[in-house]
């Protein structure tokens, strides 16, 4: 039973040890990447009063997010590779799956807040300055924060709770939710179904209302007479529509592709798509077109 289990055995990207380093070496540079990027964007909000606008008090809360996201997983992958050990213990499988389920719902919920904000800014500009105030926006990020909070404390709960019978091996280099139910048998996981119809009705919402909100952006943007005008517009809501994209885009593809096509590795290269690219990438998206940031920077 679950009891007698003190760790979980992780799936190794290979048994070769030069390409066990490689991917150390891959690994180090995509997480020190992510790093600088993120970082230099945190720094450069904090400290430019310029930027201690709402557009840019969210940025930093998704870089946050993504630091968060990217530290999760890569450092324990990157150790494994390194020291050829590729064990993780109970508790520190927990600590992974909630702080996973954290950052990654708190992010999609703020990527939704971001478009709301893109909406106010260019349909209701003149109430900009009312509907997201300061106190009003540190509200809707503490309710992105919290929103992923709940979900990873109610998922964590549920899916640790459950019986586990059929050895401690995870297809996956890293602990995720599907991967543990595989070694249930019982039908205690039903009720990590039901949780997850709840989650991926709240993901659902969400993303109505992001591409409502844009629906709505682009017809005023088109409205707008001047060429100027509608580039400056487009340029504001690009590097946001660019980033969930990318990060709707991946994750519906690592959770909803056909069983025909999931394999080991398919599965390990998906996994590594969605945790490694969108941290790493997502401040060259935002930065790239943003004068006012790189200036800053």
């Amino acid at each position: 039973n679950s009891s007698s289990i003190t760790q979980f055995l992780l799936l190794a990207f290979t048994d070769t040890r030069e390409l066990q380093l490689l991917h150390f070496g891959l690994f180090l540079g995509i997480y020190l990447a992510a790093l600088l990027g993120n970082g230099l964007i945190i720094t450069a909000i904090a400290c430019d009063h310029r930027l201690h606008i709402p557009m840019y008090f969210f940025l930093l809360n998704l870089s946050l997010l993504d630091l968060g996201v990217i530290s999760t997983s890569v450092p324990k992958a990157m150790v494994n590779s390194l020291w050829n050990t590729w064990t993780i213990s109970y508790t520190g499988c927990a600590a992974q799956v909630f702080c996973l389920i954290f950052l990654t719902l708190a992010e999609y919920s703020l990527l939704t807040i971001m478009a709301y904000d893109r909406y106010v800014a260019i349909c209701q500009p003149l109430h900009y300055g009312t509907l997201l105030g300061s106190r009003a926006c540190v509200h809707m990020a503490a309710a992105a924060w919290g929103t992923g909070f709940l979900n990873a404390v109610l998922h964590t709960a549920n899916i640790f709770s459950i019986p586990l019978c059929k050895g401690n091996v995870l297809a996956q280099f890293f602990c995720q939710i599907p991967q543990i139910l595989k070694l249930s048998c019982s039908d205690a996981y039903l009720r990590e179904v039901g949780l997850t119809v709840v989650s991926a009705c709240l993901v659902l919402g969400c993303f109505v209302f992001i591409v409502v909100s844009y629906v709505q952006i682009f017809r005023v943007v088109l409205r707008i007479p001047s060429e100027q005008g509608r580039h400056k517009a487009f340029s504001t809501c690009l590097p946001h529509l660019v980033v969930v994209s990318l990060f709707v885009s991946t994750l519906i593809f690592a959770h909803l592709k056909p069983p025909s096509i999931s394999s080991p590795s398919l599965d390990l290269m998906v996994a590594v798509l969605y945790l490694l690219v969108p941290p790493t990438v997502n401040p060259l998206i935002y930065s790239i077109r943003n004068q006012e940031l790189k200036d800053a920077i």
